[in-house]
């Protein structure tokens, strides 16, 4: 498939990213860098290969794609992708979690350029991303709505609420993600609540569903052409991915 950037470029661009992350957490003295190192080349994917519509120089553009990071936390990687892209400058990367800084450790609308949703409280992610497509498409707009959800995020029940929702409807246009590094705060997900089969869960609620190597940047392409092309229901990637990853002693 054609690709803005070839899949060389793409994979400098996350070594770069993740340089971002290191750093940006470093200067901060805090943050999440384990989750957000999983999901680079999911977000590196979508915001430079064409398959997302976005425009830096044209940021409220009604048309334009939206992206709701529901895993809130792992905003250090979609604030250098944002910057990478072109939607402040990259110096504003390392003022992460400051006082007066564009950049808190949650993403906030009223503060940096380039979203389109404030995150953090887990679970609400896809409910966001359901109203969005509902709003698209009450207003004859043909905009599609990603959503990135974390694999402890989807132990919450509004989850799925909103799986129910977004099958009942209809909304093609929603594609969500859930980052499956099978870590999250307490532990393992095994050992916290094991959530067991996640693609055949979405597929009893009704979605289109397809699991991938979360690290391989052609499958992760392939896999939004495929949602893309979708119709009547939503789809769910699940992508295996290695928490940390980039980082030797950072891995799982």
């Amino acid at each position: 498939m054609e690709v803005d950037m070839d899949y060389q470029s793409l994979s400098s661009l996350c070594t770069q990213v993740r340089g971002d992350i290191l750093n940006m957490t470093h200067k901060a003295g805090s943050g999440h860098p384990g989750g957000s190192l999983s999901a680079v080349e999911l977000l590196v994917g979508l915001y430079f290969s064409g398959e997302m519509a976005v425009d830096a120089s044209h940021p409220d553009c009604e048309e334009r794609d939206r992206f709701i990071l529901s895993k809130g936390h792992v905003a250090p990687v979609l604030y250098s992708v944002l910057a990478r892209k072109g939607f402040f400058p990259v110096e504003e990367l390392w003022t992460l979690r400051k006082l007066d800084s564009i950049l808190q450790g949650h993403p906030h609308m009223g503060h940096t350029p380039g979203l389109d949703c404030s995150s953090g409280s887990l679970g609400q992610g896809l409910s966001i991303a359901n109203g969005l497509a509902l709003a698209a498409r009450r207003t004859g707009r043909t905009y599609r709505t990603y959503c990135l959800l974390g694999d402890g995020e989807i132990e919450e029940g509004q989850v799925w609420e909103a799986a129910m929702t977004g099958a009942h409807y209809g909304l093609d246009h929603v594609i969500g993600f859930v980052d499956y590094n099978h870590l999250q705060i307490d532990g393992t997900i095994e050992e916290v609540i094991g959530n067991g089969r996640i693609e055949e869960k979405f597929q009893a609620f009704g979605w289109r569903t397809m699991t991938i190597d979360g690290h391989d940047m052609e499958e992760i392409l392939n896999a939004v052409a495929k949602a893309k092309k979708t119709q009547g229901l939503p789809t769910c990637i699940i992508m295996n991915t290695v928490k940390g990853k980039g980082v030797s002693f950072m891995e799982n």
